[in-house]
């Protein structure tokens, strides 16, 4: 799994321009499912299992990681962009990213701090503030190689951290799309649905489609979820805590989950032995606040991953919550397959 994780974060796809990601994932998914892509993207793959069914159950996991859009050229030749999804505006000055489809390196600058004037300088500045530098000479020069509309990546090397940790860019949520490939690789019990979806990021599109297209009875969200367990932080405000396992929510800013379901996870992973903790915090959503309220009601689970710097270029997290998760997602299925 760890190294399907790699893969995936090493791929370009904001969303919107999943392109990599999903062909990698259609290559995986060759000979192991019935699979449609929908004319939004999704990727939408049956698996059969050893047994058959009571309930369809769908697993998803979103394949869009946040990004940037170019919206301009200055007559420098610099390019002025917007964000694709929510990125904090402080984890971006001095970045090293790629452009358009060439992947042309850039770095992401502001105005130099001894121009500021007044407060300025204590500041952080706005995204229309700053500018992506690829060393063009002028706009002539940068419209040879960049059009309005292009992409733009934080470039990030997939990283070891101690004994436990990686660093990556995109673990938001090429860590739920490397577990259900893991789990179609190594077979399922029961026949499931996994749903690799597009633009969670900029409004639960994706999984708007999918979950209407599928329409399952329960449905188990894979994800990642914000995590401060870090120097500063009041434990109240730490969300989660990474080490201590898979992160179920009561409630978010898009869902409000269902109680028996939130309950049940409990009781299962205390059968199993799974590491598992609740989301202290009612905030951020995911593909849940869009499946749940599909066709007549879906019954909606989320299982997140604990991460730090979240929709940055250097996202941490621990394997040991990844193996948790693992195990709760196929938990999790075979219970609601027959329930």
């Amino acid at each position: 799994m760890l190294n399907t994780l790699k893969t995936l974060c090493l791929l370009n796809g904001t969303s919107g321009r999943e392109e990599r990601v999903r062909d990698y994932i259609l290559e995986r998914l060759s000979g192991k499912a019935d699979v449609t892509v929908d004319p939004l993207g999704n990727v939408i793959a049956f698996v059969r299992g050893k047994e058959r069914a009571k309930n369809k159950v769908m697993l998803s996991a979103h394949m869009d990681e946040v990004g940037f859009i170019i919206t301009g050229i200055t007559d420098e030749g610099c390019l002025r962009f917007d964000a694709v999804g929510g990125i904090d505006a402080k984890v971006v000055v001095g970045r090293l990213v790629t452009v358009g489809e060439e992947a042309l390196p850039g770095v992401i600058g502001i105005k130099a701090i001894h121009l500021t004037e007044g407060d300025e300088g204590k500041q952080v500045p706005a995204l229309s503030k700053c500018f992506i530098d690829i060393g063009a000479a002028s706009k002539e020069d940068a419209m040879q190689h960049v059009c309005v509309g292009d992409s733009a990546y934080f470039v990030s090397d997939y990283k070891e951290l101690g004994e436990h940790k990686i660093k990556a860019k995109a673990i938001d949520d090429r860590f739920g799309c490397s577990v259900m490939l893991d789990m179609i690789d190594k077979g399922v019990t029961y026949d499931a649905t996994f749903a690799f979806l597009v633009q969670e990021e900029i409004g639960l599109r994706g999984a708007t489609a999918a979950a209407y297209t599928v329409s399952p009875d329960y449905a188990i969200v894979l994800e990642a979820t914000t995590a401060a367990d870090v120097a500063g932080v009041p434990d109240a405000e730490k969300v989660c805590v990474q080490g201590e396992g898979a992160v179920v929510s009561f409630m978010d800013r898009s869902t409000l989950y269902d109680r028996a379901l939130f309950q049940d996870a409990f009781a299962l992973a205390k059968e199993k032995n799974i590491p598992i903790q609740t989301k202290t915090t009612v905030a951020g959503g995911n593909d849940a606040g869009a499946i749940h309220k599909s066709g007549g009601g879906v019954k909606t689970l989320c299982v997140s991953l604990p991460c730090r710097y979240i929709h940055s270029a250097t996202s941490v997290a621990d394997k040991r919550d990844m193996t948790a998760c693992r195990a709760m997602a196929e938990a999790l299925l075979n219970a609601y397959a027959v329930c």
